[in-house]
């Protein structure tokens, strides 16, 4: 199996959240997915320590956009505001460090699941503003499938569709997160209806009900199966793990297959 194109994203919050990259290369990555949740989020104090760790090493980077708190679909016009003022500062701060962010859909809220109409509209055209914004800066916004929770779009393949046909920005597609859509029993569905859309991918196990992000082959994912149906894949394969450790599981898990 060609591993040319697997990155590690960290999902735990580390006390020092960049000097492990420098680790990735010999492990097996060839790339690093970056995310701004925590201790992880750019700033003018941490962008030059990224620099230096792209300019040293032969990583690519790519970019998962904050998730904690952020509502595409939000009603409340301040905090919504503030939502897309947050986007695009990360946008700003990446550009021309990474040529792929991530990001996640809206949810509906209390409010927003009275005028569900209105709530998808401003999903709609928060993603449009981000990747226009985006654009200027080289970036593709990866639309992400979500997990089988409450309320949230982009659970289900058709949504996900629906979700990009309406952005309708040539700058836009699709991240297939397998683990999330395992949850909704939907990992071939996937691949079968949105293949020609997605330029970027999420891996992870669990055991079809829970957003587990175990190690590859600790769940209920046929990942033989999966790993043939996408044999004509361009972008990358991020294992999205809480470790180092993990992400060496995912690699030799990989390398067994």
């Amino acid at each position: 199996m060609n591993l040319r194109n697997l990155s590690y994203s960290s999902r735990a919050a580390v006390e020092d959240p960049f000097n492990w990259a420098y680790s990735l290369e010999d492990i097996g990555y060839t790339g690093w997915e970056i995310v701004q949740e925590g201790s992880q989020c750019l700033n003018d104090e941490n962008i030059q320590q990224v620099r230096d760790i792209l300019e040293t090493t032969n990583l690519t980077l790519t970019m998962h956009l904050p998730f904690s708190d952020m509502n595409m679909a939000g009603l409340n016009s301040g905090i919504h505001n503030e939502v897309m003022r947050q986007m695009k500062y990360y946008l700003d701060m990446a550009s021309g460090l990474v040529e792929l962010a991530v990001l996640h859909p809206g949810y509906l809220s209390p409010y927003g699941g009275q005028v569900p109409d209105k709530a998808w509209q401003v999903n709609i055209e928060s993603i449009q503003q981000l990747c226009d914004f985006a654009e200027e800066r080289g970036i593709i916004i990866a639309v992400e499938n979500m997990p089988d929770i409450p309320k949230i779009y982009g659970k289900i393949p058709d949504e996900m569709l629906d979700i990009l046909e309406q952005v309708d920005r040539d700058n836009v597609g699709m991240t297939l997160d397998v683990g999330h859509a395992n949850t909704m029993g939907r990992v071939d569905e996937f691949v079968e209806k949105c293949f020609g859309k997605i330029k970027h991918m999420h891996i992870h196990d669990n055991h079809g009900v829970h957003d587990e992000h175990l190690p590859l082959g600790q769940g209920s994912i046929d990942w033989k199966k999966f790993m043939g149906s996408i044999s004509g894949y361009k972008g990358r394969l991020v294992t999205e793990m809480g470790s180092l450790d993990e992400g060496r599981q995912c690699i030799g898990f990989l390398k067994n297959l």
